[in-house]
C-alpha cells in the first residue's frame, strides 16, 4: 500500500523543479568530476576518484528520492479542506498553558517543513498532537523533556 505525500502545488513545484536541475545539471557535474578524477592515475589509491563516485551515489540517491515522492504525491487544495479541525495545510495558533505564550504554524508534508517560517511536518511531534484538533481542544505534544500541553486558539486554511 502505498504511501501518499501531500504536497501544497507550490511544494510540488519545488521538488520536481530541483529533481530536474538533479538529473540534468547534476549528473553532467558528477561525470565530470569523475572524469577528472579518473585522469589522475591509478584509482586503487585515487581518493578524490573514490569522494567523486560517493557524491555520484548520494546525487542518485536523492533523485530516487524525489522521484519516490512525486510518484506517491497528491496535491492539496485548500478550498477543499475542513477548517473546524486541524488538518494539513491548517495554520493553527496555539497557546502554551504553562507559558501563556502564542504561536502560529502551518502543518505542511515532510518535504516542505521549515520551522523558521512556521511551516511544521504533520509527521512530527507537534504535527501528529495537533492533528484532529479543534478550536479549545487541548493538544498534547510529546517532547524529550516531557509533555507540553497547548490549547487550539484559531484554525484557518489559506
Amino acid at each position: 500500500m502505498p504511501v501518499f505525500n501531500y504536497l501544497t502545488k507550490e511544494g510540488y513545484e519545488k521538488l520536481k523543479t530541483e529533481l530536474e536541475d538533479l538529473k540534468t545539471r547534476g549528473r553532467d557535474e558528477a561525470a565530470k568530476a569523475i572524469a577528472e578524477a579518473r585522469e589522475k592515475g591509478d584509482l586503487s589509491e585515487n581518493a578524490e576518484y573514490d569522494a567523486a563516485k560517493d557524491a555520484q551515489g548520494m546525487l542518485e540517491l536523492r533523485i530516487n528520492e524525489l522521484e519516490k515522492t512525486l510518484a506517491n504525491a497528491r496535491i492539496l487544495d485548500g478550498s477543499h479542506l475542513d477548517e473546524s479541525k486541524v488538518t494539513v495545510l491548517s495554520n493553527v495558533t496555539i497557546r502554551n498553558l504553562k507559558t501563556g505564550k502564542e504561536m502560529t504554524y502551518k502543518l505542511v508534508s515532510e518535504s516542505e517543513a521549515d520551522l523558521k517560517s512556521g511551516r511544521v511536518s504533520v509527521n512530527s511531534p507537534m504535527g501528529q498532537g495537533l492533528l484532529g484538533k479543534t478550536i479549545g481542544d487541548i493538544a498534547i505534544v510529546e517532547t524529550p523533556r516531557g509533555n507540553m500541553e497547548f490549547e487550539i486558539v484559531s484554525i484557518s486554511i489559506d
